[in-house]
């Protein structure tokens, strides 16, 4: 259904004590050219109060979460290399819809959402406001709000964006002292060595001129999931994870769907693993800054579309265990690059990247009235193949499958395929 929602002009939330003001430097992976960028995720919860409590309760709660947070109400140096903790603040919109979440399900279907309604726009550049974190609060008639945010990926990955609103969460809900205490520490990595002549250049990327539609399928917790589970533990007398089953699932179906027929080509599968546990001494728990690297699986179109799900399994589960040499190897690199960088895969439409966020703690943040219904992240780009791997919506229990992968003749075969293998 179309409704129309009325947002304030916005403005800054800074933190509620004074914060020091200094130069913070990023780490080595915070500084990766490819992370300048925004992630863009929207929150939907049950209400916390009667009309504008929650505008109230978490810019409260934000103000005082900057405090410890200090460094996000900060701006980022014009080389990226730094944090200029100035405590300018975090940019906050009070926005009011003219309907009840009831009546939209709570945007259960994600391909209904105005996303350009429900996210927070970005200060004019008049104004010379270029804040880390932007977030909108949405206010539904009777019933709930939904969060919109976005959040520069150079200061935070989704670990440390999740630890973060977990830290408004406690203080909305009067918790203090958090239960996790924020820790910066961004020199766990030597600085990367000056560049030589001997150095790759960037990839050069030309942009596509297909558009990648997108598919949801939802699978729910059961026989099915279990079924493979118990099929890859017989073959291999290993155990592996739902989130490995749903990658190798899509990545096997999505390309058969392309349908090559006798053409071959080299297809990769990238995803982002954490790697706090691989620095020594491993990081805090308190990090909230990025830590991960690419797993990268590599092999012809024609293997993966005549091995089986519990063949393209065991692909994945070799190559993360490959990681900790992978790591260590572009951690200690002299500065001359003999292959291709990790962070810069090719970005055409045999690549495909894959996460995982059931399990980054966006599920469990509580602003008083339990976790969210659901989290839903917008599409980071037209023409890049992306598949995410969330929660279905409370109160079911499951994986919601959202991607933005195939183009529109190859979705039908796509969706078929995979619910054939997880039929509701």
């Amino acid at each position: 259904m179309e409704f129309c929602v009325t947002k304030s002009n916005g403005s800054l939330v800074v933190p509620c004590e004074p914060t020091p003001s200094e130069t913070l430097d990023l780490s080595r992976i915070d500084r990766l050219p490819v992370l300048r960028c925004n992630a863009r995720t929207l929150h939907v919860f049950e209400p916390i109060g009667p009309h504008g409590a929650a505008w109230s309760t978490i810019r409260e709660a934000l103000s005082k979460a900057l405090v410890p947070y200090y460094p996000l109400a900060g701006r980022l140096s014009s080389d990226g290399s730094t944090i200029e903790c100035t405590s300018d603040g975090v940019w906050f919109v009070e926005s009011s819809a003219n309907c009840t979440l009831h009546s939209v399900d709570y945007f259960k279907d994600v391909t209904t959402i105005p996303f350009d309604n429900l996210l927070p726009p970005h200060p004019s550049d008049d104004q010379g406001i270029d804040p880390l974190v932007l977030m909108q609060i949405t206010e539904f008639e009777g019933n709930g709000f939904v969060m919109g945010l976005t959040f520069c990926h150079t200061i935070c990955d989704g670990l440390g964006a999740a630890q973060f609103l977990n830290a408004i969460g406690e203080f909305a809900r009067g918790v203090n002292p958090l239960t996790v205490t924020p820790v910066w520490h961004r020199n766990f990595l030597p600085p990367p060595q000056p560049p030589t002549p001997a150095t790759l250049p960037p990839p050069h990327f030309t942009l596509p001129n297909y558009q990648l539609v997108q598919a949801n399928v939802d699978i729910p917790f059961d026989d099915h999931i279990a079924r493979i589970k118990h099929e890859f533990q017989k073959q291999s007398s290993k155990h592996c994870s739902t989130f490995e089953i749903i990658s190798a699932v899509l990545w096997r179906n999505r390309t058969r769907s392309m349908n090559l027929g006798s053409e071959i080509r080299t297809m990769k599968l990238v995803f982002f693993a954490n790697c706090r546990q691989l620095v020594a001494p491993p990081l805090p728990e308190g990090f909230y800054g990025n830590c991960f690297f690419p797993v990268t699986i590599t092999t012809s179109s024609d293997t993966i579309t005549r091995s089986s799900t519990v063949e393209v399994i065991r692909m994945i589960q070799e190559a993360k265990a490959r990681l900790p040499e992978e790591f260590s190897g572009w951690v200690t690199e002299d500065g001359v690059r003999k292959t291709e960088d990790p962070f810069a895969p090719p970005l055409g439409y045999d690549t495909l990247f894959i996460s995982e966020w059931g399990r980054l703690g966006f599920n469990q943040v509580d602003y008083g009235t339990g976790p969210p219904v659901h989290v839903v992240p917008m599409q980071g780009s037209p023409v890049i193949p992306v598949a995410i791997v969330g929660s279905l919506p409370r109160p079911s229990k499951g994986v919601r499958l959202m991607t933005w992968c195939v183009q529109k003749h190859h979705l039908q075969p796509l969706v078929d395929s995979i619910t054939s293998i997880f039929p509701h």
